[in-house]
């Protein structure tokens, strides 16, 4: 059954959007819409609900290290293979953001909460937040670094990290820390909230994902499949071994170190296209490693680790 929510709430969406590409009813503003929504109201509310029953415990200090990992370890492999692979620079700012940063918002959190519930989508949340952390701090500067390469030091407009971090986006950051609070005073979650995140888990998947699908364009992006087979090689293997294997001597806690495993095997993120058209780096090269990316994590490696991962066994 957790498998067919897995179909139901991932795969369905991004065919649904893709198809939705091909009408002329559903405009690009209901799909912006949608985005805003995850934004502004399920991803704070999610965030509320699974800190408030998350136990604190001398675990969670290594998550902010482990989360800069998950994005600093792959970014620092594509650097030295960019700069071996491509010629233009542009080229491999986006090799290079395709590999820092993945979607563990949207995948990395239904995965997770498919197998071990609110726990495992508190940990998420938190490694969401120093991903976050490290695009702004760190993905901007650099792709920046490389649009100068590429276009001989023009100009481009500069964005102001206390407005993002600062900003209405950032509520989720909110609800974890209301969430954490009432955990801390021991304050007990009424059982009637049980059953709500995980309706909004699903909801929040859909309308993360059938924009996404709306947004694929497979023609623009055929002539850079084939170079991103060592891209998947970074994100679903050097990337969990090392991981797994720091979490095993600084974790406790199995759930924990399950988790974060999952949250290492995530694809390439959107968010590395929007960086991309930002810095005018190549964007069908983001798009096309969020599809390859995406569709061996849908179809191999997710499925191999629900079996391996999963509590009640093979």
């Amino acid at each position: 059954m957790k498998l067919i929510f897995f179909g139901i709430d991932l795969i369905l969406p991004l065919c649904i959007g893709y198809v939705c590409r091909y009408q002329s009813v559903i405009k690009d503003h209901v799909f912006n819409k949608m985005i805003l929504n995850n934004i502004l109201v399920v991803y704070p509310i999610l965030s509320f609900l699974s800190f408030w029953i998350l136990p604190l415990t001398s675990d969670l200090m290594w998550l902010p290290v482990i989360g800069i990992m998950i994005g600093l370890v792959p970014g620092v492999i594509a650097y030295f293979v960019a700069e071996r692979k491509y010629t233009e620079d542009a080229d491999r700012g986006s090799y290079v953001m395709s590999a820092i940063l993945s979607n563990l918002g949207t995948i990395g959190g239904l995965c997770v909460f498919l197998i071990y519930g609110e726990t495992g989508y508190a940990y998420q949340q938190l490694i969401v937040l120093f991903q976050y952390l490290l695009m702004f701090m760190f993905c901007y500067p650099l792709a920046q670094y490389y649009y100068r390469r590429s276009y001989g030091g023009e100009k481009v407009k500069r964005i102001s990290v206390f407005s993002i971090l600062f900003s209405r986006n950032q509520l989720a950051v909110v609800g974890i820390l209301l969430g954490g609070v009432l955990q801390g005073f021991g304050v007990p979650r009424p059982h009637e909230l049980d059953g709500v995140a995980s309706i909004f888990v699903h909801l929040g998947a859909w309308t993360a994902l059938l924009p996404v699908g709306y947004s694929m364009d497979f023609a623009k992006m055929r002539g850079h499949y084939h170079e991103l087979l060592d891209l998947s090689a970074i994100k679903f293997l050097a990337t969990p071994l090392v991981i797994y294997l720091f979490s095993q001597f600084v974790i406790a806690d199995e759930i924990m170190r399950n988790s974060l495993l999952i949250l290492a095997c995530c694809p390439a993120a959107v968010n590395a296209v929007i960086i991309a058209r930002l810095y005018k780096l190549n964007i069908n090269i983001c798009v096309a490693a969020f599809i390859v990316t995406t569709a061996l994590f849908v179809f191999v490696v997710y499925p191999a680790l629900f079996f391996l991962l999963s509590p009640w066994g093979i």
